[in-house]
């Protein structure tokens, strides 16, 4: 079967009738759609509407408050800590970034770190906020444990992702936005559904040796840090995904290393809870707080351009800006439409039929 492809009016519809089946007020059921479908525009079908059912069984499960009482537990002038009551990720990060922004806007920067929160969907949603306001926006989030360290079996991290967001002038905006691993979960998943092998330098089997079964997670398997071994830089990205578990986790009050909740209702939850929930954190700069804004984005463009004109591999068609690939795929679906493989469409009809939603 082919995949079959839908409007994003269409799916954002359906998504925020779901999220309102579940008891979610009517401005955080659309905030959490928007979210949660930013992912299928820009291309990264893993984070997208395919997990709809996930949160909904969060919901089912008790270990998501729908109707959250988001508040700040600490501030000062350029930080703050936020709990996010057990709301959807969704809808505690976006208010939690927005509060980084007003923070810059006041005092030249904004910190804050969340704690009490869920799965928060892709990290570009919640750092972009920050580009209309002329200030580069951060985002990172701790995960479920999936992650073996190098040189280890155990499941210590998760995929804990990274995302930079840089205003530019002429040209579009940097947006690097990246799992910690050599490959995000969900990326698994997908093939899952394909049916498909994994690649070597993705995961591990118990172990610890390299496999390419892409449910080897089932099994007692773990994904690996970017660089995927020892010789190939892994020990880099084991660092990375632990200074976003110290950003998010450790500075919030959160849940950190292995005691993290897993994203799957089905997994039991961790016998210990050294913290609250998952951790995020967020940053916003205001660019006029170092220098003014024609002179940065002047130089911005210059220093896009030059990499667009950098010489290219024989066979290769251009070098590509971190963002690239996602902005131009969401100005193809906007248009064309998300396409959703069958499983995943037949997943949505299931979940609109249980809570009364037509899909």
């Amino acid at each position: 079967m082919q995949d079959t492809t839908y409007a994003y009016q269409q799916l954002l519809d359906f998504t925020i009738q779901i999220f309102k089946k579940i008891g979610c007020p009517d401005k955080d059921a659309a905030t959490a759609a928007e979210v949660l479908l930013a992912a299928d525009l820009r291309g990264v079908d893993s984070h997208g509407v395919a997990r709809l059912t996930g949160y909904v069984r969060l919901w089912e499960a008790g270990r998501v408050n729908a109707t959250p009482q988001i508040k700040v537990i600490h501030e000062t002038p350029s930080t703050a800590v936020v709990d996010g009551d057990s709301g959807l990720g969704l809808v505690v990060a976006p208010y939690a970034m927005e509060l980084a922004i007003e923070k810059a806007r006041q005092v030249g920067t904004g910190w804050v770190s969340v704690q009490h929160s869920n799965h928060y969907g892709i990290a570009a949603a919640h750092a972009m906020k920050a580009l209309k306001h002329d200030m580069i926006g951060i985002s990172m989030t701790n995960a479920s444990p999936l992650v073996a360290p190098t040189f280890s079996t155990s499941k210590m991290l998760g995929t804990n992702p990274i995302c930079v967001a840089a205003p530019a002038g002429n040209e579009p905006a940097f947006v690097a936005d990246l799992a910690t691993t050599t490959a995000a979960n969900g990326k698994l998943e997908i093939l899952q559904r394909k049916n498909e092998a994994a690649p070597v330098g993705w995961v591990q089997d118990a172990a610890g040796q390299d496999s390419t079964d892409a449910g080897i997670l089932k099994k007692g398997g773990a994904l690996l840090p970017l660089g995927g071994d020892r010789e190939h830089g892994s020990h880099k990205g084991y660092a990375l995904g632990a200074v976003v578990d110290i950003f998010s986790a450790l500075l919030s009050g959160a849940n950190y290393a292995p005691w993290v909740p897993p994203f799957p209702a089905y997994v039991p939850m961790p016998q210990r809870q050294p913290g609250k929930g998952i951790g995020h954190f967020f940053g916003a700069l205001r660019v006029d707080a170092f220098r003014t804004v024609a002179e940065y984005k002047r130089d911005m463009d210059d220093w896009i351009s030059g990499f667009r004109n950098a010489d290219t591999i024989e066979g290769k068609d251009r070098v590509l800006i971190p963002g690239d690939p996602e902005r131009e795929m969401e100005a193809e679906r906007r248009v064309a439409g998300i396409p959703l493989l069958p499983v995943v469409a037949a997943d949505l009809q299931a979940l609109g039929a249980k809570l009364g939603v037509v899909f």
